[in-house]
């Protein structure tokens, strides 16, 4: 593994386990923070320091183009979502957009019925897509960088998940916006923030949903984490309210099995990409299979029952040997899309419009 993220990894500290409504929050806590400055993507809107708008006139559903007019890198966030121009969307992958410059970004559409201008720009719509979306959109970005270097998702499995959640929550959209399915459950994820609050030197978060890891997201600055930990409460908690009735485990469990989730992070195989602005950008995947053919005490430390029938999909950026942003993923491997029909919807969803 890259040595910048095995140290990252290995350094990472937990804090008290805040439980709701079965999900479980582990904060993660840096010894230190980086040194590599940067802001994020509401700072640099509210400072009119970045603009974000359709490539052109006519627009282009994978792409957006984004003009940094400031001195300092932006941090775009996977899955973080673009209200406005001709139609709302998400990042399909984690972008140090460079000083001074302007840059196309890959981009997946989460507002299916709408292809007309309500604004010239974007703005920050104030969500990350929710976790099980945003994995499997990250597993189809992997497939896509592998077969032909470019950050596309699946376009159609990404409508699929927004309409399978909308479903689930019961929220009526007119354009099918993921956008919307947050709004219905505002009040609920506003109770989510008041309880789970970020702590002091906190750069991340591990949770669990139903007792289970769902994923992790992880930053290098405390100031920028503190910016992102609302988004990324709801973009986990989300999912954990629509769950029914669900199991409650002790903290001293959930600890014991975050490090397990950790040691599967450090177990997975790793693949590098050229990033689109600053850093390099690594691609993690892990299955059943490769996980116990490691030696036990590579990989987890106990009981594989959170292990059997899972994989992991992860990403991390990395500029000047620190790990701007990482997020990792537990991923059903009965629900992965074969490769060919991924292949094929992404080829017929990028070519509308």
């Amino acid at each position: 593994m890259e040595n910048a993220v095995k140290s990252r990894l290995q350094s990472l500290q937990f804090g008290e386990v805040q439980v709701y409504k079965g999900i479980a929050i582990v904060p993660l806590i840096a010894p230190a923070d980086g040194a590599f400055q940067y802001n994020t993507l509401g700072e640099a809107l509210a400072a009119a320091d970045l603009a974000i708008t359709e490539v052109s006139a006519a627009g282009s559903v994978p792409e957006l183009m984004v003009v940094n007019r400031s001195g300092k890198p932006v941090l775009l966030v996977d899955g973080e979502e673009l209200a406005g121009a001709k139609q709302n969307r998400v990042l399909n992958t984690s972008i140090l957009i460079k000083e001074i410059s302007e840059t196309k970004i890959p981009v997946s559409c989460t507002e299916q019925g709408r292809w007309a201008y309500t604004s010239k720009a974007f703005s920050e719509s104030g969500h990350i897509m929710a976790h099980t979306s945003r994995s499997r959109k990250t597993n189809s970005v992997h497939s896509s960088l592998q077969a032909s270097g470019k950050y596309r998702s699946d376009q159609g499995e990404v409508w699929q998940e927004i309409a399978a959640l909308q479903a689930k929550a019961g929220a009526h959209s007119p354009t099918s916006a993921m956008h919307d399915v947050f709004e219905a459950r505002a009040d609920d994820l506003r109770e989510c923030e008041e309880i789970f609050k970020p702590v002091p030197n906190q750069v991340g978060l591990l949770t669990f949903i139903g007792g289970r890891p769902a994923g992790a997201d992880m930053v290098s600055l405390t100031s920028a984490y503190a910016k992102l930990h609302p988004k990324l409460v709801r973009s986990y908690a989300l999912e954990g309210l629509l769950e029914p009735k669900q199991e409650t485990r002790a903290p001293e469990a959930i600890v014991s099995d975050s490090r397990k989730f950790l040691d599967e992070i450090l177990a997975a195989e790793e693949h590098q990409f050229a990033s689109i602005g600053h850093g390099t950008e690594f691609r993690y995947r892990s299955n059943p299979s490769t996980l116990h053919s490691q030696p036990p005490s590579a990989v987890v430390h106990g009981p594989r029952s959170t292990v059997s029938g899972l994989s992991l999909t992860g990403t991390a950026l990395v500029h000047k040997n620190e790990v701007i942003h990482a997020a990792f993923f537990r991923l059903d491997d009965s629900e992965k899309p074969s490769h060919m029909a991924s292949l094929f919807r992404r080829r017929r969803h990028s070519s509308r419009q």
